[in-house]
């Protein structure tokens, strides 16, 4: 599939996973609109060849506004907190904003779009590496972002069934260049990285380049099949080795202490309720610590093999963030 020329809105570019598939498109000649928010921080559209559109997802009008005349649609945009003051808000906000936008693109009359979802929706599998075929159920989602995507993805599989052209991507853990915010991993990453992390609980993730999450995007809507769902993900590593090959980067010592989940909830506790009075986000949360209790391992067998998808290994993505980090100021 070509892109060049082609209109394409994508939301949530000013985002990490949005900026990254916005450059990719770019990148490929397309005629890009971006959907952003008024009060965003568009230092990642920087040097973007893209046409910004105002509006924010939960506003209906602003997003059919935004769509006119546009061929192919990415939907990137999410409210991605693993706290807030109302955990509510944040299962309101990503429920409302995909309904809008899904429903918009239904009366706009998108040829093909691609829904971000992530493999937060997907059960862990203790002992193996989860994929596509193990849903979760809202009941089963740990803390409201999860669940929050849980509800936001069966939407748009009920829409897909209804019709809707719509191809679902689930990224793992993404990192990289342009996390401005950043992620809750690429603070983990920049705490490392500044020694200001001496101790880890015994866990593991999925790491992903984010670029290649953004390629993942472009070959969904490619080679995607409507309603279905491919993960994007990299390598499986637990925690341990995340730091030690940040450590080895920067030249620290790698930490060694292991601390039970268990002694660190009064501390999480603790953050959370001093977050309620600064109104910063806490660095460990409730929620953080129960996912902990399994690897976050995932498997892209399904998107490899349907969709030609690949990931580089893992250390050239932490290599990538560190040296980004470290541009922007925030690693010493």
């Amino acid at each position: 599939m070509t892109f060049a020329g082609e209109p394409v809105l994508v939301t949530g570019a000013t985002g990490f996973v949005g900026a990254a598939v916005a450059r990719a498109l770019a990148a490929r000649g397309a005629r890009l609109r971006v959907l952003v928010r008024r009060e965003s921080d568009r230092s990642n559209l920087a040097g973007l060849d893209a046409d910004p559109r105002e509006g924010d997802i939960r506003d209906a009008e602003s997003v059919r506004a935004a769509l006119e005349g546009v061929r192919y649609l990415f939907h990137v945009a999410a409210d991605y907190r693993l706290w807030a003051p109302d955990p509510e808000d944040i299962v309101r906000n990503n429920l409302r904003g995909t309904r809008a936008v899904m429903e918009a693109a239904r009366a706009a009359g998108v040829e093909r779009l691609v829904y971000t979802s992530s493999v937060a929706t997907l059960k862990p599998l203790d002992g193996g590496a989860a994929d596509e075929t193990r849903p979760a159920t809202p009941e089963q989602a740990v803390g409201a972002y999860k669940r929050s995507k849980v509800v936001a993805e069966r939407l748009v599989e009920a829409m897909a069934a209804n019709g809707l052209p719509v191809v679902i991507v689930n990224p793992s853990t993404p990192i990289g260049p342009r996390d401005v915010k950043p992620t809750p991993t690429g603070r983990i990453l920049v705490e490392a990285a500044n020694g200001r992390m001496p101790a880890f609980v015994e866990s593991g993730l999925n790491l992903v380049h984010v670029d290649d999450v953004a390629a993942g995007h472009l070959l969904a809507l490619e080679k995607g099949a409507i309603g279905e769902r491919y993960v994007l993900g990299g390598q499986d590593v637990t925690l341990r080795a995340m730091l030690a090959e940040i450590a080895r980067i920067v030249g620290r010592k790698a930490p060694t202490i292991s601390i039970p989940r268990a002694a660190l909830f009064p501390m999480a506790y603790a953050n959370e309720a001093i977050a309620r009075v600064t109104g910063k986000d806490p660095f460990l949360t409730v929620d953080s610590l129960k996912m902990a209790a399994h690897n976050m391992y995932f498997s892209s067998a399904k998107a490899e093999r349907a969709l030609g998808y690949h990931a580089r290994p893992y250390p050239e993505a932490i290599a990538d963030a560190i040296a980004w980090f470290r541009a922007a100021g925030k690693i010493a």
